[in-house]
């Protein structure tokens, strides 16, 4: 990890040059290089706090690279959710992995049905719409709106040249479009193999994938990735499989639809949010494409790629271990799955009851505790190499 740190704070530095860093917060001007790409510009503010109200906060804050691109600070709520730029403002939901996002397709209705999108609930159709957002989130980076965003930038003379090339002189001559440009180059860094590597032990157990570092599953690893993928001995496979043998390679472990699996509120950061337990997070419902009430409470199938290590789980951050999210799955067909391993105390009700997925979640039989420890066995060879 380490290793890993020093690399991209030295291609940053590099890339901005020693005279000033924008990740310090001193806006101070920085040697040019006219021939960047827009991704390295991406990757510069990816990193660049100044986007931020108070200049203590950027993208990699809640999707450090050096922790599978999710938020690792504990922010008083065992990382259930983020901190804002603010310092005192946390979110209702757990940032997702920016890894392997770049693979999510757009949003889309899907005849009713929806599909893909960014965020939990799809609301931002594409990466650079993901990208857009936080800027000017009022509990993220707080920002006002996209022209005070568009100022920090201008007040890198840097920037400027950067931007002009990349887009054209009169860039910024429209606060809007250089807003745009501002997304369009983080999502342009997203996109590149930094997040997808796909070369965990898993990709590296495919024939033929393997190259200098084959891997060959243990035991009880291919008894997790049998059960996982197994029709007659799972469910696992009904959300979180997108391709058909033989051609898993690749596979991102999620078909990027939504679904109600009866999450319980998060007690722990609903007290410390303020927004209290009687406060309803609606899903999919909260996505202004999204009218029909059955889609209440839904939210999107997330990657199980770097899984292992991209805790605490669930779309609220409720489960701090990933054994307790197989039990939690099993619950719905082995009766006796009746506590939570975590508190001691039995399953909490669904925060929203009426729209759970039970049909797909009482597929399959009950697990006994060596195939529940053998699934998760196998959902940790799905950790990218460099985090393993």
């Amino acid at each position: 990890m380490k290793i890993l740190h020093w690399i991209i704070a030295t291609t940053f530095m590099l890339l901005i040059g020693c005279g000033g860093s924008s990740e310090n917060g001193s806006g101070t001007d920085t040697q040019n290089d006219s021939s960047m790409s827009i991704a390295e510009l991406g990757e510069l503010l990816f990193f660049d706090k100044n986007l931020s109200l108070t200049r203590n906060q950027s993208c990699a804050s809640c999707h450090d690279p050096e922790n599978a691109f999710i938020d690792p600070r504990d922010n008083g709520v065992n990382g259930a959710v983020s901190l804002g730029d603010d310092g005192v403002s946390l979110g209702d939901r757990n940032a997702p992995t920016a890894a392997y996002a770049q693979l999510i397709p757009a949003f889309d209705l899907n005849g009713g049905d929806p599909t893909g999108g960014q965020f939990h609930d799809g609301r931002a159709s594409t990466l650079a719409d993901q990208a857009a957002g936080p800027p000017t989130n009022a509990i993220e980076m707080g920002m006002p709106n996209n022209a005070s965003t568009v100022d920090r930038i201008l007040e890198n003379s840097d920037y400027v040249v950067t931007f002009q090339d990349l887009f054209g002189m009169d860039i910024f001559d429209d606060v809007d479009l250089a807003y745009s440009a501002m997304a369009e180059s983080i999502a342009a860094f997203e996109m590149t193999d930094t997040f997808a590597p796909f070369d965990s032990k898993y990709d590296r157990s495919r024939s033929g994938y393997g190259g200098d570092d084959p891997y060959t599953m243990t035991a009880e690893e291919s008894l997790g990735e049998t059960l996982f993928f197994s029709a007659q001995f799972t469910n696992c496979h009904t959300c979180h499989q997108l391709k058909t043998l033989p051609g898993r390679a690749e596979e991102l472990f999620s078909n990027h639809k939504y679904f109600n699996i009866g999450i319980p509120v998060n007690e722990t950061v609903r007290a410390a949010n303020g927004l209290g337990t009687t406060h309803i997070d609606h899903g999919l419902l909260e996505n202004p494409a999204i009218s029909n009430n059955a889609h209440e409470g839904k939210f999107k199938v997330p990657t199980l790629r770097n899984i292992g290590v991209t805790g605490p789980y669930m779309h609220n951050g409720i489960f701090s271990n990933l054994q307790t999210v197989v039990l939690f799955y099993d619950k719905f067909n082995n009766l006796s799955r009746t506590l939570n391993p975590e508190t001691g105390l039995a399953w909490s009700d669904p925060e929203t009851p009426h729209t759970v997925a039970t049909t797909e979640l009482e597929e399959g039989p009950a697990l006994d505790d060596d195939e529940v420890d053998a699934i998760v066995a196998f959902l940790h060879t799905l950790t990218d190499k460099r985090y393993e």
